[in-house]
């Protein structure tokens, strides 16, 4: 939730370029990078990115989407 095609090129550019490098990113390291990005990606709230990506990473869709509908 919140990664869409242009912030997932900036991560990859970072070296965050699947969800198994996105689950051991730290939400600070992932704020200076979209801080790094440009002022437009500092508003972005990497915060839960790392927690989603494990989920992912652990094929745990259904539960994934359920929370992601509860960040909404």
């Amino acid at each position: 939730k919140g990664i869409g095609p242009k912030l997932a090129s900036i991560l990859k550019e970072a070296g965050i370029g699947d969800f198994a490098a996105l689950a051991t990113a730290k939400p600070d390291a992932i704020r200076k990078i979209l801080a790094a990005a440009g002022n437009r990606y500092k508003s972005y709230n990497p915060s839960t990115w790392p927690k989603q990506a494990r989920m992912a990473t652990a094929g745990k869709w259904t539960e994934l989407r359920a929370w992601q509908k509860e960040l909404e």
